[in-house]
């Protein structure tokens, strides 16, 4: 019987259990194996660095939720904090101190990030930048980039990576061609000439929704000159990248300053949270002060916000720098495994966020992608999926599709890494062996 309830105990049977009930048998699209084919295996509990499935299988874990979990599955630093917020209630639709204190752990790491509102996911945190940046500007028109992943907001939806990429979809039905009428989706890498129309340019200043795509030399820097010569604003989607590439993200970074940003999975320490904010002139227009509504009952949720303020104060430069410097160290020796076995490989680092690519053998490999179409081409191999299946079959769990990053964080030791790079010696000498 699996953990915490009754029923089957099996990954099939749960999964046939949920697909009676949850359509598709899954909360979200990129959790199901469409893309790489089988079953998903249903996750009963995590620790550190692992999770393990309702069979009682554990498995190294590069998903991470998908970048939500900086620590590690159930540190103790967040199980503490969640206790103690639990036991003084869950939520209450009024102002807290906790979300006092997760804003100004945003404001005081973030440069020029003034004020901040919290939201419950990023799709809810990009959607109201959005709104934002329209009502400020009174311009309609936004500036997006295939393959980023902004939610799935049905203006935000066109272009989209992630799961939309995975599926294959060119954004989602049920979306009326007015809501992306205004969304203008450009190649990522490349800085477009802006008008008078454009409310503002979206962007996610490192692309971690269609692989790993580091933004070129002068990319973002010509994206904030493009926005200031037309009026338009600069927004940071820093969903993926806030609070993991550094402490004060790609603005750290890069040196580039937005106007607004939006944020989510580390400052929610694994819980649901998001957050949107940017200068003061700006945010000062939401409601209740300003003209542009936005409202949410469980925004800044006591345990989300404690868990957040929790993991931000307990992770500092000296621990972004570690581990940085081991992701780096790891995509560049999972590189040589994959590539010895024989098959085709560009892996990279930026900052902690590892992306891998894999094709067939004998084809061209170590290019780096700079645009969707480079990571397409990589995915028409069809090698991930094999290659996806022997580290499962190994014990090593990555995201179940070849559009995502991996996810290493504190929890992951050097130890671990070599664990996982035995496993994917053996993998992709696997998947060689049996190229048809």
């Amino acid at each position: 019987m699996a953990e915490g309830g009754a029923g089957p105990g099996t990954n099939e049977a749960w999964f046939a259990r949920a697909k009676r009930v949850i359509p598709g048998g899954v909360d979200s699209p990129v959790r199901s194996f469409a893309s790489v084919g089988g079953a998903p295996f249903t996750v009963a509990r995590g620790q550190g660095p692992y999770v393990f499935d309702v069979e009682g299988n554990r498995y190294l874990d590069l998903v991470q939720s998908y970048g939500a979990v900086l620590l590690g599955h159930a540190h103790p630093v967040v199980r503490d904090a969640l206790t103690r917020a639990a036991a003084d209630g869950t939520t209450f639709g009024m102002p807290t101190p906790g979300e006092v204190l997760l804003a100004e752990d945003i404001c005081e790491r973030v440069p020029g990030c003034e004020r901040v509102r919290l939201v419950s996911s990023g799709t809810e945190a990009a959607m109201s930048a959005l709104r934002l940046a329209r009502g400020v500007t009174g311009r309609d028109r936004i500036v997006k980039f295939d393959g980023c992943y902004h939610g799935h907001a049905d203006a935000l939806l066109a272009g989209g990576g992630s799961g939309v990429a995975m599926l294959g979809l060119p954004g989602s039905a049920g979306v009326s061609a007015a809501a992306v009428a205004d969304t203008l989706v450009l190649p990522y890498n490349e800085v477009p000439e802006l008008d008078d129309s454009v409310a503002c340019v979206i962007v996610e200043p490192v692309a971690a929704n269609m692989n790993l795509v580091a933004p070129n030399p002068g990319f973002l820097e010509g994206l904030r000159a493009a926005c200031d010569a037309a009026g338009a604003l600069l927004v940071f989607d820093e969903v993926i990248s806030g609070f993991r590439l550094a402490p004060g993200g790609a603005t750290e970074r890069y040196g580039v300053l937005p106007d607004l940003w939006c944020f989510g999975k580390v400052i929610g320490g694994g819980l649901p949270v998001g957050a949107f904010g940017g200068r003061a002139e700006l945010t000062d227009a939401l409601a209740p002060g300003g003209p542009v509504y936005q409202a949410g009952t469980l925004s800044g949720n006591p345990l989300a916000t404690a868990a957040g303020h929790a993991v931000l104060g307990h992770v500092g430069e000296a621990d972004y720098a570690a581990l940085s410097a081991r992701a780096g160290r790891f995509a560049a020796a999972l590189g040589r495994v994959i590539a010895d076995a024989g098959l085709a490989v560009w892996t990279g680092a930026v900052g902690p966020l590892v992306g891998l690519l894999v094709g067939p053998p004998g084809a061209p490999g170590a290019s780096p992608p700079r645009d969707l179409l480079d990571v397409r081409a990589w995915v028409a191999g069809g090698a991930y999926p094999r290659l996806f299946h022997e580290l499962l079959a190994r014990q090593v769990a990555l995201a179940p599709g070849p559009y995502e990053v991996l996810f290493p964080g504190l929890a992951h030791e050097d130890e671990h890494l070599e664990a996982v790079l035995e496993a994917t010696a053996e993998a992709a000498e696997a998947v060689v062996a049996r190229w048809e």
